[in-house]
Parts: C-alpha cells; structure tokens; sequence
C-alpha cells in the first residue's frame, strides 16, 4: 500500500519593527554579496584562462577551472568570506547560500541554453546584481523555522517576527519585500 504525504506551505506577511527590517535588509544584501563575489570570481577564471589560450599554452597547463557547482563555490566562499564579508557572521549562512544557489542556476542556465539542452530564448550570461535594481530576497532551508504563538514566525539568525497576515500558499521560505495593501510607502516582508 502507497501512501502519499501533501505538505503545504503558506506566505505570511510579516511586519517588522524597523531594526528587524534592517536584519532582514543585511540578509538580502548578504545574498547579493556573495553571488557578486562568486561572480566576479567565475569571470576572473574565464578570462585568465581565455588569456593564457591567446598566449599558446596548452590546455593542460591553464590555471585550473573554478568549478561552478554549489558546493564548490560555497567552499571557496568559506575561505574568503573573512576578507571578502568581515561582517558575515551577523547574517545567517543561508544568506550566503541563497547568493551562491542563485549563480550556480544561472551559470547552469547559462550553459544549457548554449548546449541546447535548455528551451527557449538564449540566456545571457549572469550579470552583477545591484543594491538599487536587483530584488532584494532570501531564502531560509535549514534551522530554526517555525510558527511561534498565534502571530509570530521563528527564522534563522533573526528570530522571532510577527506577521499580520495570510498572503497565499506557496512554499519555500523566503523573505523579500514587496509594496502590499497595508501601507504603499512601507516595504511588506513576505515569509511563505
């Protein structure tokens, strides 16, 4: 006998007070840094490599290629994250992640779109995110995610925020701010 298990999700808009929307701020801009990094990163590699073919060297002897999987990008973060973010440990490390998830989707992208194996209109290649014009997410996978009470959500690094209502459902965790019903001129955080 197969039994089959349905998991809902839900999206709260959360109300945070003005110094928890400034943690939830740092958390987005932690996201933003890291795919930043981890993309100038792939460019330097790219075009090191590029240069030293236009020189004659052969293949072998190139700088290795950054490998573009999560975990290889989350690794070479860990080493540089102390120069890189001085401030990165008053973030939650799912921040990073989300950053680092987001480039290797779009470097996959990427290639797939070249190769063929993926439909649809070519994809550029990623570009650098903007603190002004890119939109301001992040997601949380792991830790301390929870209702907490009758009007409160318990998120990783940031604790406890209350929210004032039901948006939809729709899984995963992820806060971003978007202009809502409650005030137009207030950013609404959004915790699905």
């Amino acid at each position: 006998m197969h039994v089959m298990q349905v998991v809902q999700a839900y999206r709260y808009a959360l109300d945070p007070t003005p110094g928890q929307a400034r943690a939830l701020a740092a958390h987005c801009g932690a996201a933003r840094v890291a795919f930043n990094w981890a993309l100038a990163a792939v460019k330097a590699n790219l075009g090191q490599r590029a240069a030293e073919r236009s020189y004659g060297i052969p293949d072998a002897l190139l700088t290795p290629a950054l490998p573009w999987s999560m975990y290889a990008l989350r690794k070479a973060w860990n080493q540089v994250k102390d120069d890189v973010a001085p401030w990165w440990r008053e973030c939650s490390k799912e921040a990073f992640a989300t950053g680092l998830e987001r480039l290797t989707a779009a470097l996959k992208n990427w290639r797939d779109s070249r190769t063929g194996k993926r439909q649809g209109r070519r994809m550029e290649f990623p570009t650098f995110r903007s603190k002004h014009k890119s939109a301001a997410s992040v997601r949380f996978t792991t830790g301390a995610i929870r209702l907490d009470g009758p009007r409160q959500v318990v998120l990783p690094r940031l604790g406890r925020r209350r929210w004032w209502g039901w948006i939809s459902a729709s899984p995963p965790w992820r806060s971003s701010p978007t202009t809502g019903p409650r005030s137009p001129t207030r950013a609404i955080w959004q915790a699905p």
